[in-house]
């Protein structure tokens, strides 16, 4: 019989979204004969309390998968150590993990995904990371999934073989950089993946993400996505630990389930081109960006 991943979604102290979550995740071809994992981290303040709560009443009956097990979190571990906790753990168990947080939406064919490629690219040490959201990118000639090298962080999944290589270690990561390395890291210029390294170490942010990327990119990784996304992240209005309020991420999910898989394992240069493309482009023109800034500072 075939053994599919174990589903591991963190959750925190928004119920509205997780509700969200949990519905399009029950929706999912797999979702019956899969596993599911939730983390529940402990309330960081006072305040925390009540929506911490209200969060894990939602998720005490919890239906539509083989199984279901609740971690509750007595203390509040943070969301980057919450996940690295989490999914080195369910790894550990069963080789594989598929990662959900509280604010994505997925395609019915998502788990599909996250199950074919895991299965394809299990025994191939190229392969670290298979991303499920993709930019809203430009171009009718790409393929249905391909390789690159950036770890995207909204619903992904990977091996223990991979996991291993992951450095927590800001300073062990950020010494093995140079130049070329820093420009190839930010796509080109294009994206500020650096900033998010520095800032990470002045103690700014808090991302598991951007040292899980490091490491993928510093071991030679690539990372598996498909060109339409399979899901759309609703926490871009203020409620999410890292993202303000903005639209410019805002994708239409792919209704379709993925049937095609690169058979070279090599980053596809049309989709980085395409994706440097978009990032280049993502933040608009000035009005735009202005409109922007005042809509998230005053709402």
């Amino acid at each position: 019989m075939q053994k599919f991943a174990p589903i591991a979604l963190f959750v925190y102290n928004r119920p509205e979204h997780t509700r969200r979550t949990l519905k399009f995740l029950q929706q999912n071809v797999l979702a019956d004969e899969s596993r599911l994992f939730v983390f529940s981290d402990g309330p960081k303040t006072p305040g925390d309390h009540k929506n911490v709560n209200e969060v894990r009443e939602l998720i005490k009956d919890i239906g539509g998968f083989r199984s279901v097990e609740v971690v509750e979190r007595p203390v509040n571990l943070g969301l980057a150590n919450s996940i690295i906790d989490g999914v080195s753990k369910l790894v550990d168990e069963y080789g594989k993990v598929i990662v959900f947080e509280d604010d994505l939406i997925s395609s019915p064919y998502t788990l599909q995904y996250f199950n074919q490629a895991l299965q394809r690219y299990e025994t191939n040490a190229k392969v670290m990371h298979i991303g499920a959201y993709m930019y809203p990118l430009q171009g009718k000639n790409l393929p249905q999934t391909f390789f690159y090298r950036a770890a995207t962080s909204w619903g992904w999944a990977t091996w223990k073989r991979a996991w291993k290589q992951f450095e927590p270690d800001i300073d062990k990561l950020t010494k093995q950089f140079d130049k070329k390395k820093i420009n190839s890291f930010s796509i080109d210029g294009t994206m500020n993946f650096w900033k998010q390294m520095q800032e990470f170490k002045s103690g700014k942010n808090n991302s598991w993400a951007i040292r899980w990327y490091a490491s993928i990119f510093l071991n030679g990784g690539l990372t598996l996505n498909p060109s339409r996304s399979l899901i759309n992240n609703i926490g871009h209005d203020g409620t999410g630990v890292h993202s303000g309020i903005n639209d410019m991420y805002h994708v239409r999910i792919n209704p379709d389930p993925v049937t095609q898989f690169p058979e070279h394992v090599e980053e596809n240069p049309v989709a980085y081109e395409a994706i440097k493309g978009f990032l280049r482009k993502r933040k608009g023109t000035f009005m735009q960006r202005v409109v922007r800034f005042i809509k998230g500072k005053f709402g």
